[in-house]
């Protein structure tokens, strides 16, 4: 038995799949069976494996400052050159950049931040997060908290009443929408669902609502046109402000700079990590626009510190992985050649929705899911994930990684390197696995008449 407690794992399960080396967009086992890293690591990887310019950006950083922290007004150039780079290339007017180690910290960060500024300006009252049904934002306490799956909250006792957490509807028109209901209709429901839960909770209680531009782990939601306008619409209207979670969706992963920028997202706070550094090196980043900053500098004064910051936060390596990441990201058009690759992807992927098991395909750029269901003409999903489950591992078997989530949708989410030649490697050997899988439904008698 390992004495490693393995994260989001169950831990009576003994079925470990243990990688060696990897190597573009390709892992190998310790069998050294060759895999096409379907998922980007975890959403992350976007500039694949070994590649030696970010190396050298690493090692060079280790020679020169291997640590330097940021208290205390002590500072390195890294992340001020980080730090700049970003607040430039964001859609936050005066953006400010707070670094941290993961997306859940950014997230905690961000909760911290927006409780310091409404105090700061005399609204201490202005302290509710409104987040979405099968949203997820981390797993440390707040951002755990902000997180809506199951899985992620049963047991742990979260605290949502303590920090004041409110739930709305997910813009998920094809598992959420009504019988005859347009896309249009499903729209205005849940937007008139979530300006009734604003108007009852009292507009001048809440903070700020947490959205992901396109979701992940909830099974890459793309809400339906027509929603984010209507939602930013409301939020403006009640002096809300909107926070995007770019953890997933920035940096190329949906065509564009940002998720905000493909869904029409005007954003006052967002939040990076994973390709940020195309996760060479643990990296997040929490921003804010200038309003709040400069509204939180009397405190600071008052206090003496901003009393927040993590002993890695800025940390050299990380900001010097980070910088060589946009670098690459920008010299070699990777935005633009993600969108073409990502048009290519769909254009594969919707091929399989006359699959007896596909429900839906769906999602943006490099970013999809595929979700199966026990009767696709009555869409009728299946009891629990033991569907979902044996497809991702029918994946395995045929040298694809994908990660099945919200139980029986299997997502992909490849690095932004991918060749058209790869995505049909993709392509071909998930439509084995899904005839694999066709079979065992068919065998455990899963399918509905």
């Amino acid at each position: 038995m390992s004495a490693m407690i393995y994260p989001t794992s169950n831990f009576a399960d003994e079925h470990k799949l243990c990688f060696e080396r990897a190597e573009g967009v390709y892992i190998y086992d310790s069998n050294d069976k060759k895999y096409l890293e379907g998922m980007s690591g975890l959403w992350c990887t976007a500039l694949g494996y070994g590649n030696q310019e970010l190396i050298d950006a690493i090692s060079s950083q280790l020679h020169t400052l291997s640590f330097s922290h940021l208290f205390g007004g002590k500072s390195h150039a890294p992340a001020e050159e980080l730090a700049a780079k970003l607040a430039k290339m964001v859609p936050v007017t005066d953006a400010h950049i707070f670094f941290g180690n993961s997306g859940s910290d950014a997230n905690d960060t961000h909760y911290k931040m927006l409780r310091y500024y409404f105090n700061a300006i005399g609204k201490p009252e202005k302290r509710k997060i409104i987040t979405r049904q099968r949203a997820y934002h981390g797993v440390t306490v707040a951002a755990g908290s902000l997180t809506s799956l199951p899985v992620n909250l049963t047991h742990f006792d979260a605290p949502l009443d303590a920090l004041h957490i409110l739930r709305t509807d997910a813009p998920h028109y094809y598992s959420g929408h009504q019988v005859g209901e347009s896309e249009t209709q499903f729209v205005d429901r849940i937007i008139g669902n979530l300006e009734k839960l604003i108007l009852e909770e009292g507009a001048d209680t809440i903070a700020a609502m947490i959205v992901e531009p396109i979701t992940g782990a909830s099974g890459v939601i793309v809400p339906p046109e027509g929603y984010y306008e209507k939602l930013q619409t409301l939020l403006r209207k009640h002096n809300i402000l909107i926070w995007a979670d770019e953890v997933i969706t920035g940096f190329g992963r949906t065509g564009n700079d940002f998720g905000c920028t493909t869904m029409g997202i005007k954003p006052d706070l967002m939040t990076f990590a994973k390709q940020l550094s195309s996760a060479y090196y643990p990296i997040s980043a929490s921003v804010i626009p200038g309003f709040m900053y400069d509204a939180m500098i009397e405190q600071t004064q008052a206090n003496g510190v901003f009393g927040h910051g993590y002993t890695y936060s800025g940390h050299p390596v990380a900001c010097a992985a980070a910088l060589k990441t946009l670098e690459i990201f920008e010299r070699d058009n990777l935005f633009e050649k993600a969108a073409a690759a990502g048009r290519y992807l769909h254009h594969k992927l919707s091929t399989l929705e006359t699959h007896p098991l596909v429900g839906e395909v769906r999602g943006e750029g490099l970013l999809a899911a595929i979700e199966l269901v026990a009767n696709k003409r009555k869409e009728s999903h299946f009891k629990d994930a033991k569907v979902g489950t044996f497809a991702q591992k029918a994946c395995e078997k045929h040298g694809l990684i994908v990660r099945a989530v919200a139980g029986n949708s299997l997502a992909l989410c490849p690095p932004l390197i991918i060749t058209h030649e790869q995505i049909d490697e993709i392509f071909n050997k998930l439509s084995l696995a899904l005839e694999d899988t066709l079979t065992f439904a068919k065998q455990q008698k899963l399918l509905l008449p």
